[in-house]
């Protein structure tokens, strides 16, 4: 690593020979697998864009030249080229380097929000802002992936950077896909570029110059076609072609989505160790026998067939699985067209994204009665990706929408049931939400009450404990410990969070103090909407509601993060013993 140990800083790389800047992509490749087989993350993407990389330092001066890296995936490179080498050991760990652009941790880094197809609206409005400021000296770069370009908001900066005619260069790194191949049109149009060299097909027709296609992997190439972009004061598309996972042969040859994103794994083999049963894969076999039995049921991905389970039910069904591209707004409201053709659309995303098509939710699914699930993968703290990803947003937008029913698994038995009986209703829409990771053992109910499980009960009806999904079991465990501590506990799984069932309140209203634990945001949470749903019953039982604060959560492990939140067995007990304390002093 003689090379790599002496870059601290771009400018750095100035005086590096060709043969010597190839010696160093080799040390770059070297480094990114032995730092990610130890702590995972995102593999494949970096490496395929050490090259384009490094030609983006040599060319543009960053952070006086602004670098807008979409999503943030392949911004491993160009950490190491900005001073961060020695933090990989603590890449995507509590207080460590984070998986995506970071301003706390560089001033080359600007985009945080890790969410595909917003960069080139950043470039336009920076854009805009220097021209209003007279800034001339600075150059505006967004690296986009291909994968990105299928997202309908890159369309609409486009749209508005050919027709402003303002200097912004446009990098397109082209590797064929997102996770998956990338899809449509879109696809079929950047296939024809890149047996170029051509006209620049719809980027020239929208206006805007065309440089390509370039071999992303070849640095002097990238540099002549980079450094002519700069020289332009117009919009410029570079068209660099690479190969994700490229110089890693395990990557390479993955045929999922070419290591794309990876836990910790053997550096030899590129093989990660077996793991348990995740809550993905639960739904992933569910989707399988629930598509066997009915016909009517399809699905949509947004680009995410692998990482949301979705990929054997479209090895199995391949006429009934679609792939949008990443474009949630655009399969949000297909699901409505879907619906309304006769079918049942599963439209599976990862609980962040939800947040990108709430209108088509509200708009076109929910108030046209169109009977569409939507399955939330990754729903509540995430932890290791960091603020943009943690599914905490979901139920806070939801709650909102007329007639929408949410359904929150606690365990792989009624993830397998509430997928099933979402599924059944027909003239609105459905949610079902499950968090990351592995799943636990089933949790049997002891009473059910409408759509409402009972867990335990304590010897007296002190306080009600609602566990929401994965924080039954902490429920469950809490229940037990107040009744060491002789406070009477019925602990509850509503299981259908959203309307709050009657029997719910109920069961509320039978007892003289309420907990609810979930894991989303407290705002417009499980524990607001029984209070109101107590309220509006007359009722003036007390609730209180643990949950996640409205605030951007630093990466760390789930579990770290649960404990930090009060979401954790402990937790619930403190907060039952204090409210049952506080109603007898009353």
């Amino acid at each position: 690593m003689a090379l790599l140990e002496r870059i601290r800083g771009p400018r750095d790389l100035d005086g590096l020979s060709g043969t010597e800047l190839g010696a160093l992509a080799g040390e770059i490749r070297e480094f990114l697998v032995s730092a990610v087989a130890r702590t995972g993350g995102h593999l494949g993407p970096n490496l395929g864009v050490v090259e384009l990389t490094l030609a983006l330092h040599r060319v543009f001066d960053s952070p006086c030249d602004t670098l807008l890296w979409d999503v943030g995936h392949q911004c491993y490179v160009h950490k190491m080229l900005t001073g961060r080498q020695d933090g990989f050991a603590g890449l995507r760990a509590e207080g460590g380097l984070s998986g995506y652009p970071s301003r706390r941790e560089s001033g080359h880094d600007v985009i945080e929000n890790s969410h595909a197809s917003a960069a080139l609206s950043w470039a336009d409005g920076l854009a805009r802002a220097y021209e209003v400021r007279h800034i001339a000296d600075r150059a505006v770069v967004a690296v986009v992936g291909d994968g990105a370009l299928t997202g309908g908001m890159a369309w609409e900066a486009l749209n508005n950077i050919a027709g402003a005619q303002r200097p912004v260069v446009v990098v397109l790194n082209d590797n064929g896909r997102a996770y998956d191949p990338t899809v449509g049109g879109l696809g079929r149009h950047l296939a024809a570029l890149r047996r170029g060299p051509g006209d620049g097909g719809v980027f020239s027709a929208l206006g805007m110059d065309y440089l390509g296609p370039v071999d992303g992997h070849d640095i002097a190439a990238t540099e002549t076609a980079l450094r002519e972009a700069r020289g332009r004061n117009r919009p410029v598309v570079v068209h660099c072609v690479t190969r994700k996972g490229a110089g890693y042969a395990p990557s390479e040859k993955d045929p999922v989505d070419r290591h794309h994103a990876i836990g910790p794994f053997d550096p030899g083999t590129g093989a990660a160790p077996a793991s348990p049963p995740s809550w993905t894969s639960v739904f992933s076999d569910e989707m399988i026998k629930v598509g066997n039995e009915r016909e009517d049921v399809v699905a949509v991905t947004a680009a995410m067939r692998g990482p949301t389970g979705l990929a054997p039910f479209a090895e199995q069904y391949p006429g009934r699985c679609f792939d949008v591209g990443i474009a949630e707004q655009h399969a949000a409201a297909a699901a409505a067209g879907l619906a309304y053709g006769g079918l049942h659309p599963v439209v599976a995303v990862y609980a962040t994204f939800l947040n990108r098509c709430f209108d088509q939710v509200l708009m076109d699914v929910a108030l046209h009665g169109a009977g569409a699930t939507f399955v939330l993968d990754r729903a509540g703290v995430t932890g290791d990706d960091g603020a943009s990803h943690n599914g905490m947003w979901d139920l806070t937008l939801l709650q909102a929408v007329p007639g929408l029913r949410v359904a929150a698994p606690r365990d792989a038995a009624q993830l397998r049931t509430q997928l099933r009986e979402a599924i059944e209703v027909a003239d609105a829409p459905t949610v079902v939400r499950f968090p990351k990771g592995a799943v636990g053992p089933d949790i049997e109910a002891i009473e059910r009450h409408g759509p409402v499980d009972v867990l335990s009960r304590g010897v007296r009806e002190d306080v009600l404990v609602v566990g929401i999904g994965p924080l039954a079991g902490p429920a469950v465990e809490a229940g037990a410990r107040l009744a060491e501590l002789g406070i009477g506990a019925t602990v509850a799984d509503p299981r259908w969070i959203q309307p709050v069932p009657e029997a719910l309140v109920a069961l509320a209203r039978a007892h003289r103090a309420v907990v609810v634990a979930a894991d989303c945001g407290r705002a417009g949470g499980p524990g607001t909407l029984l209070a109101q749903a107590l309220q509006d019953a007359g009722s003036d039982v007390p609730v209180t509601g643990l949950g996640i604060p409205q605030q951007f959560l630093e990466p760390a492990k789930r579990t770290r993060l649960l404990t930090a939140l009060g979401l954790t067995a402990d937790a619930i007990v403190e907060a039952c013993r204090r409210t049952v304390e506080k109603g007898l002093s009353e």
